[in-house]
């Protein structure tokens, strides 16, 4: 672990802040909106801006790095996204958020992409896995400490706006001052949506609903703490207790993953899910208890992505993980970009509650869809399956494909001892 550190700190340090930056610009708008008499559809619609500027940029990212190179990429991206974050605060409108949301997903996913391209190239085969279970630590650890500083100023001024502005700027140096050379670019076309489909049916409908999920709790969660009358501090712990609570569950389920039919958890997971869900709906009103269901639900969502990707290659040849990695990644954007939009609608209909009947409502259909799953076809046994590998939604493909890479190489190794 400390050679991975001495040797990727800088680009560790750059992603956790960028982590931070875009987990503070999440939170602010949905909290500044409201204070600014958005509707709560108006919002919805800027937060899923995000999701489709996104879902683009992660499929023309690639194409612009093997044009230009990383660094042009990585420095234009950057004062895209520093200028949008000076830009919400000096022009309050809907649609103008709604464009800059677009304009800062695409930013973003090319910004993952560059990074992560850089990271997987500072690793060597002996440190893979420790510093991608570093880079997934670091997401969480920029996103909660994004939630803090939420309290340092008034929403309602210039202030927060200027602070994630700065922490992006400051990102990038890090990592374009780092030594690591600039790695060389290549991504396997990816799988058509089809041919997913066709291998795992489970693996696309979990990550089209999931990608429902996480995009309300990325977007629309500081939007039911304001409608629900928290106060800054308390809207700051409760988005922080989803992603603490992914952070704490994630190993734990992975660990499971390993050793039962994943079809079972997924199901599992996604019930328990629903379930935390609708005790956030039924006491939200008591706040320690808003606060164990947001833990839950995303405690049990975040790891699900990883497990449905694990899922689904337990029916490909290694050759073709790496392809179906960029489809599956595609299909949870799909999914995202209605995410907010359809929370945003059931709020406007049944109040902040509306927000945890739309998760709880994908997660029984997803453990619904899983129980018909487990009655169509047979599991792989425990031993002809690859190793659980740990990867966040907000990466991009390069980050999901190098972690089945490392999951590839571990199930290798086991193969070989268990010969020996």
């Amino acid at each position: 672990m400390i050679k991975v550190l001495s040797s990727a700190w800088a680009l560790l340090l750059g992603m956790m802040l960028l982590q931070v930056g875009n987990g503070m610009q999440g939170t602010l708008l949905g909290i500044r909106g409201q204070i600014e008499g958005f509707s709560t559809l108006e919002i919805s619609l800027v937060m899923s801006g995000y999701f489709v500027g996104f879902l683009f940029g992660s499929r023309m990212a690639p194409e612009m790095i093997r044009r230009v190179g990383h660094v042009r990429v990585f420095a234009a991206l950057a004062s895209m996204i520093s200028a949008v974050m000076i830009l919400y605060p000096t022009w309050t409108d809907p649609w103008v958020w709604g464009a800059g949301r677009i304009l800062i997903g695409f930013c973003f996913s090319g910004v993952y992409v560059t990074a992560e391209s850089w990271l997987n190239n500072a690793a060597s085969n002996e440190n893979r896995g420790k510093a991608l279970s570093l880079y997934m630590i670091v997401q969480m650890i920029g996103i909660v400490s994004a939630q803090g500083l939420m309290v340092v100023a008034d929403p309602g001024g210039f202030v927060l706006f200027i602070i994630p502005s700065v922490l992006i700027s400051l990102s990038f140096a890090p990592i374009l001052l780092s030594i690591s050379p600039v790695p060389a670019f290549d991504t396997t076309k990816p799988m058509t949506l089809r041919q997913i489909m066709k291998t795992s049916p489970l693996g696309c409908v979990g990550m089209f609903l999931l990608g429902g999920i996480f995009s309300a709790q990325f977007g629309m969660a500081a939007v039911y703490g304001a409608e629900a009358g928290l106060r800054i501090g308390q809207i700051s712990m409760f988005v922080s207790a989803f992603y603490i609570g992914a952070l704490i569950i994630q190993y734990p389920l992975g660990w499971l993953s390993d050793r039962m039919d994943r079809r079972l958890l997924i199901g599992v997971a996604s019930a328990m899910m629903g379930v935390g869900a609708v005790f956030g709906m039924l006491f939200g009103s008591f706040f320690p208890m808003l606060l164990v269901s947001a833990f839950f639900v995303g405690g049990l969502s975040n790891p699900l992505y990883s497990l449905l990707i694990a899922y689904t290659n337990d029916f490909l040849q290694h050759e073709d993980m790496a392809a179906a990695s960029g489809g599956m990644v595609f299909i949870n954007g799909l999914g995202a970009v209605a995410g907010p939009v359809i929370t945003g609608w059931m709020m406007g209909v049944l109040g902040p509650r509306g927000f945890f009947v739309y998760i709880a409502f994908l997660g029984f259909a997803m453990a619904i869809y899983a129980a018909y799953r487990m009655t169509q076809r047979a599991s792989p046994s425990v031993e002809d399956t690859d190793r659980y590998a740990l990867v966040t939604a907000s990466s991009s493909p390069v980050a999901v494909t190098w972690a089945q890479e490392y999951a590839i190489d571990i199930a290798q190794e086991d193969a070989e001892e268990g010969k020996s």
